[in-house]
């Protein structure tokens, strides 16, 4: 049995999983790879640490049929992630970038290839879950908005600063803001200066993706599922739930949705 390798290099964190070649993207159980992982790019900048992933993957997987990656991080750090593979330099290496076609979905950017690979492949990888209108949310490093349409057509989103991203920023940039801490619920209004920032923050976040539930309601595409992937996507789905008099479309917290439409694209090159 074969399996894929799958590689998402994002701007903080390097993500990596295979696939049995048997499986198919629309799979939905919990356990669905193989073998997964992740580490930081920082720590990828450790001579040990970048010995200890190739140790890693090399020995833990079978030679994979095939690999397929989607980087945002830079030409160098594809390189430098090839480099950690020498015994895989001859196998195809396929990477998704945001102006590769993909059969059954479109999108209206203007320029394609300016389009995030990340953005695209999660974009591929919630139309192999789903063929419903979609709002595909990637709250990491920044926070990605994406409108999938049921027709197959990207519709295009938004990019936004991500909470860790808005929390730096006011301590930053004000004189006696300190970094807020997440140590407490946030209910409402916050009545002390950490909770306020913690709450304001939140409060952004959820109000473009209400905004972008209005937006897509006018262009006629309304949601019916809205997919939350990232490092904060528990956050906002908790967030989310606490709003009250609001007809929400079902919100599905996921994982590896970026290497999931990596893994679909890949099948379509072979």
């Amino acid at each position: 049995m074969s399996l894929y390798l799958l590689l998402d290099i994002g701007n903080t964190r390097l993500k990596w999983a295979a696939i049995e070649s048997t499986q198919n993207p629309s799979d939905r159980q919990k356990k669905l790879w193989a073998y997964s992982g992740s580490i930081s790019n920082q720590s990828l900048k450790s001579v040990e640490h970048r010995a200890e992933l190739a140790d890693y993957i090399g020995k833990t997987l079978p030679t994979p049929s095939a690999i397929g990656f989607s980087c945002v991080a830079g030409k160098d750090a594809i390189e430098n992630l090839k480099s950690l593979f020498p015994q895989w330099q001859d196998l195809p290496w396929h990477e998704l970038r945001g102006n590769s076609t993909f059969q059954g979905v479109r999108t209206l950017y203007e320029d394609p290839a300016t389009l995030g690979s990340d953005r695209w492949a999660a974009v591929i990888g919630a139309r192999a879950l789903s063929q419903r209108n979609t709002l595909i949310i990637n709250a990491g490093t920044a926070t990605t908005i994406d409108l999938l349409g049921a027709n197959g057509l990207h519709y295009g989103g938004w990019i936004l600063p991500g909470l860790s991203l808005m929390q730096e920023s006011l301590q930053i940039n004000t004189a006696q803001l300190p970094l807020p801490v997440r140590d407490q619920p946030c209910t409402g209004f916050g009545i002390s200066t950490n909770n306020a920032m913690i709450g304001g923050c939140d409060a952004a976040q959820i109000g473009a993706i209400l905004r972008a539930i209005q937006v897509a309601k006018d262009l006629n595409q309304p949601i019916e599922h809205i997919w939350l992937d990232g490092g904060n996507a528990k956050i906002l789905a908790a967030e989310l739930a606490k709003i009250s008099g609001l007809s929400l479309p079902l919100i599905e917290p996921t994982e590896g949705l970026v290497l999931r439409g990596i893994w679909a694209w890949l099948l379509q090159q072979k």
